[in-house]
């Protein structure tokens, strides 16, 4: 007979917690992982599941492993959430979050309440406001979106969709924003559909409301929403290409400072809004905590990817001015030149904490309508749902300023990246 199997510790404490683990012989648990930072209340645990990290916390009714086995790495699960299969690692899930077999999530997202995805979904610094669903087969790293109101109108990426975040010069300033943060915040907003079989090209912006027709390659800004946008995928054509050399640079640039500033402006929502809201249930501070840390590692992650852009300009405007060495017109690249030159001064403008300065007056009125009368049981989409339209415009005028005056202050410092921009 062979050497019996003796079962490790931390599994063996964990059954005795109340999680349920089926095949206990078959589930890792590392070393760091801290047995009080998971409920015992309604988790299971499937054949396959691999948990590592110091900070991973799950909460209680979470499945992990159903479809395929699962290694979680230092993520934070709130309740309920469902994992279905694939790799985990530094991203928080909100109460509700489901996600098919085949995920690939890496470090910085966050998935907020009832965000669901299908089967083989990859994303990394990517984050979901409440009820966004995406389909199969999709890449989308590096993007914000929001819109809808509940789980069955809701923005929708369909299947097999990319959002192109790595560029020929080999940069990553790409993030996009679909939606925004100071009415996404508020659950009320149109949903946006990006139709299956297509992709955004980052940086770009994408108003609540717009619907991306199925086959569609969109490169272009509709912040306004609203709109129906299409495309035939484009014609092939040939023109020279210079590695290193840079186009559009001042529209790429206001689309790095406004999602910084709706970064910051989402960050502010956590440490003033959403705290009220964890500090219910079990383990709710430590996941609270676990998505800020995740909006600082966002903000890490977009100034390190704009600050290279930034030294790239160099090359760029000596390709520029190459080129164009005898032809009539001089080259214009006043956008690169200041952006360049100018680095030190609008990285302090976006990360010097003029974001918990702005518009106190009018987060205090808010905050005062949100907790009057709310009953500590009432659940976060449920209570923002039922605030009044003065309420709500108190909300996002908060939010929207801060979002405006980081934005102004930043544009200040590069003018020639200003045009398109009402501030």
């Amino acid at each position: 007979m062979g050497k019996e199997y003796i079962l490790p510790d931390k599994v063996i404490k964990l059954m005795k917690k109340g999680v349920r683990i089926p095949n206990p012989c078959s589930v890792e648990i590392g070393e760091d992982v801290e047995i009080d930072r998971i409920s015992g209340r309604g988790v299971a645990l499937h054949s396959g599941t691999k948990l590592y990290g110091d900070k991973t916390l799950i909460c209680a009714d979470t499945k992990l492993g159903y479809e395929a086995p699962v290694t979680v790495v230092d993520c934070q699960l709130g309740r309920g959430v469902k994992l279905g299969g694939g790799f985990f690692k530094g991203s928080v899930f909100l109460d509700g979050v489901e996600m098919g077999y085949g995920a690939h999530v890496r470090d910085g997202c966050i998935l907020e309440e009832e965000a669901k995805a299908a089967h083989t979904v990859g994303l990394k610094q990517t984050i979901l406001f409440p009820f966004v669903t995406l389909g199969s087969l999709i890449n989308f790293c590096d993007c914000l979106m929001s819109g809808g109101t509940d789980g069955k109108n809701h923005s929708e990426v369909g299947s097999s969709y990319i959002h192109f975040n790595y560029t020929p010069n080999q940069d990553k300033a790409t993030a996009s924003l679909i939606g925004d943060v100071p009415t996404g915040v508020m659950l009320n907003q149109s949903p946006i559909f990006l139709g299956g079989h297509g992709g955004l090209v980052g940086p770009v912006r994408i108003g609540h409301g717009t619907v991306i027709a199925a086959g569609t390659i969109y490169k272009k800004d509709c912040p306004e929403g609203g709109k129906l946008l299409t495309g035939d995928g484009g014609t092939a054509s040939e023109k020279d290409f210079h590695m290193g050399l840079y186009r559009g640079v001042g529209r790429k640039v206001r689309n790095n400072i406004y999602y910084i500033a709706n970064l910051l402006a989402l960050k502010q929502w956590y440490l003033h809004v959403r705290p009220s809201f964890f500090h219910t249930h079990e383990f709710g501070w430590e996941l609270c905590e676990g998505a800020v840390e995740k909006l600082d590692m966002a903000l890490k992650e977009r100034l390190k990817r704009f600050k290279a852009f930034s030294k790239n300009m160099e090359k760029s405007v000596k390709i520029s001015k190459g080129i164009l060495t005898g032809k009539k017109k001089e080259p214009a690249t006043g956008p690169e030149e200041e952006l360049l030159n100018n680095w030190p001064r609008l990285e302090e403008c976006l990360t010097k904490g003029l974001e918990e300065t702005i518009a106190l007056e009018k987060r205090d009125v808010f905050l005062d309508a949100l907790n009057s009368g709310r009953e500590a049981e009432t659940g976060y989409i449920k209570t923002i749902q039922s605030l009044d339209d003065n309420t709500l415009s108190f909300g996002t005028g908060w939010l929207q300023a801060i979002v405006d005056r980081i934005t102004r202050e930043a544009i200040n410092i590069v003018p020639s990246c200003k045009q398109g921009l009402d501030l």
